[in-house]
C-alpha cells in the first residue's frame, strides 16, 4: 500500500506536520502534494478528495481518501501493525491515545495565541493564564508518560510513538515563543529539534518565502532554536562534485557551495532544502563526507 499526502505550508501548518511524521518517522512509503493553505486555492486543490476541507489529507493507491490527522493516525496503525505507531504495552498504548486525543481536541489558548511557525524565535513574548494553563497540563501528561512508560530516552512512551507525533508542534510552539517549562520538559522539546525528520521538515519549509510573513508579532526575532546549521550558500559555479543528485539520481542543474566545496542537485528544491540544513539529509550527507 502506498499513499499520497496533501498538505499546507510546512513552516506554519501544525496538522500538516502530523500528518507527514506518521509516514516518515515509521518508513510508510507517501508522496507529498502541496495545497494552496496561504495561497487562497486550498479548496480548489481539494476539490478531487470530497469530503475534505482542510489539511492534511491522505490518499491510498486504492484511491479510498481520509482527512484528520487522528482518524489518519488510527487508519495507519491498523494498516501497519508492524510499523510501531502505537506502544505495544496495552497500558501505555492506552495512555498514549489519551494523550493524542486530549492534544487532538484540546489546548486551545496555546493554538490560538501560539500559531506554530518554524521560522524563529520570538523574543519577549508573555504567555496568558490561559496559555500557561495550557502548558501545565501538557506537562504533567508528557511527566507522567514518561514515568510509568519512559523506557528509553528521549520519547514518551521509550520507542518514538504517534504520541510523539501529535506533540511535536506542541514542541515546536514552546521553542518558537520561548514558552516557560520545566527541564524536563525542555529536554523533551529539545529532542524534538534535534529530530532529523523535524529539522527536513522545517528545511523543505525554508525553501519558500512570505510577503507578508503569516503570524507576524510585534516582537524581537532571535534566531530558531535548534542546531546551528552548516554555512551552505547558493553558488553559479557549476563544477560539482557529484554528476547526480542525490535525492532523485538525476543529472545536476542547481549548486550549492559548502566549506569550499561545490555540489549539484536536478532542481532548486533539493538545492535549496539542502541549503537550509544540509547535516539534516542523509542523503547529501553521504557524499559531502565521502
Amino acid at each position: 500500500m502506498s499513499y499520497e499526502l496533501f498538505i499546507g505550508d510546512r513552516s506554519f501548518s501544525s496538522w500538516s506536520m502530523r500528518g507527514w511524521l506518521m509516514f516518515e518517522k515509521f518508513g510508510l512509503p507517501v508522496r507529498t502534494q502541496l495545497v494552496g493553505l496561504y495561497s487562497g486555492t486550498m479548496k480548489q486543490d481539494l476539490a478531487a478528495l470530497t469530503p475534505a476541507r482542510f489539511v492534511p489529507v491522505m490518499r491510498d493507491s486504492d484511491g479510498i481518501v481520509l482527512g484528520d490527522s487522528l482518524a489518519m493516525a488510527e487508519t495507519l496503525a491498523e494498516r501497519h501493525p508492524d510499523a510501531g505507531l502505537w506502544p505495544d504495552d496495552p497500558a501505555a498504548r492506552a495512555l498514549a491515545r489519551w494523550l493524542v486525543a486530549e492534544m487532538h481536541s484540546g489546548y486551545t489558548a496555546l493554538r490560538n495565541d501560539c500559531p506554530m511557525q518554524l521560522l524563529c524565535q520570538h523574543r519577549g513574548f508573555v504567555a496568558a493564564d490561559g496559555v500557561l494553563a495550557d502548558l501545565d497540563r501538557i506537562q504533567h501528561l508528557w511527566a507522567l508518560a514518561r514515568d510509568r512508560h519512559g523506557t528509553r530516552e528521549p520519547w514518551l512512551f521509550g520507542a518514538y510513538s504517534l504520541a510523539d507525533v501529535f506533540f511535536a508542534p506542541v514542541a515546536m510552539r514552546i521553542a518558537g515563543y520561548g514558552l516557560p517549562v520545566s527541564p524536563a520538559a525542555r529536554t523533551y522539546v529539545d529532542s524534538h529539534l534535534t529530530d532529523d525528520a523535524v529539522r527536513r521538515w522545517r528545511a523543505m519549509g525554508l525553501t519558500k518565502t512570505y510577503d507578508p510573513v503569516p503570524y507576524t508579532m510585534d516582537l524581537p526575532r532571535d534566531p530558531w532554536p535548534g542546531p546551528a546549521t552548516m554555512p551552505a550558500h547558493r553558488t553559479q559555479d557549476t563544477n560539482a562534485e557529484n554528476e547526480t543528485c542525490p535525492y532523485s539520481g538525476k543529472p545536476v542543474t542547481h549548486f550549492l557551495e559548502l566549506n569550499g566545496r561545490v555540489f549539484g542537485f536536478c532542481n532548486a528544491f533539493c538545492r535549496d532544502k539542502t541549503v537550509a540544513d544540509p547535516a539534516a539529509w542523509p542523503e547529501f550527507m553521504n557524499i559531502y563526507q565521502s
